[in-house]
């Protein structure tokens, strides 16, 4: 039986959560996360590199010398691409580099990824959050306490609105919701970190 830890706000465990077997017992299915992570990538590239073509430079409308007599070789435009300050020959421009895959693969790739986070024990399992939080000090003394180190992707559904103002000061922190989270979300932060609600969304999710 696969159990998850659950923690309290002063970082001791207080009770356990059983996990399904078949999602967190099994091992991780990289190449669907490959694919997946991927696409997510090829989204957030910006594509914004531009050229000018012969046809785009100004300049040129008159021919540099004439056909025949001069020795030189013919030239019929001083933007030709052979020419310094011309045109690019087939350089790049602005384009969408983002494509999609199936919800399947998406589906399957979240929770491949968080089958490796609970592998190399970086999922985290938190009591329910009812108390309003007014200070960032305060929820920062929360995941010190609970010894998180380097980025932190935090899955809080069901929370109080001030826990969102509480944690948006809080460097390399993300909250997302559990029906927003992705692949590519969960990969990217060095630790994931969930209610029970937001546990229970989210298996029900990826099943």
């Amino acid at each position: 039986m696969l159990t998850l830890p659950v923690f309290n706000k002063e970082g001791k465990e207080v009770s356990q959560i059983e996990l399904p077997e078949d999602i967190f017992g099994v091992p991780v299915n990289t190449d669907v996360i490959h694919q997946a992570m991927v696409m997510y990538q090829a989204s957030l590239r910006q594509g914004n590199a531009s050229t000018k073509e012969r046809g785009s430079v100004s300049g040129g409308g008159i021919k540099p010398w004439r056909q025949k007599g001069t020795g030189r070789a013919r030239q019929g435009s001083i933007r030709s691409p052979l020419w310094h300050g011309g045109g690019v020959v087939f350089g790049p421009h602005p384009r969408d580099f983002g494509y999609s895959v199936s919800k399947k693969i998406k589906r399957v790739a979240l929770r491949e990824s968080l089958n490796a986070k609970y592998q190399s024990q970086a999922l985290f399992c938190l009591e329910e959050f009812n108390d309003k939080i007014a200070k960032t000090k305060e929820f920062a003394g929360i995941l010190s306490a609970l010894k998180l180190r380097g980025r932190i992707l935090a899955l809080l559904d069901g929370c109080d609105k001030s826990i969102h103002l509480a944690s948006r000061n809080i460097p390399r922190f993300e909250l997302v919701r559990t029906k927003d989270a992705n692949a590519y979300d969960v990969l990217r932060n060095k630790n994931v970190l969930l209610t029970r609600t937001s546990l229970n969304k989210i298996l029900e999710r990826i099943k």
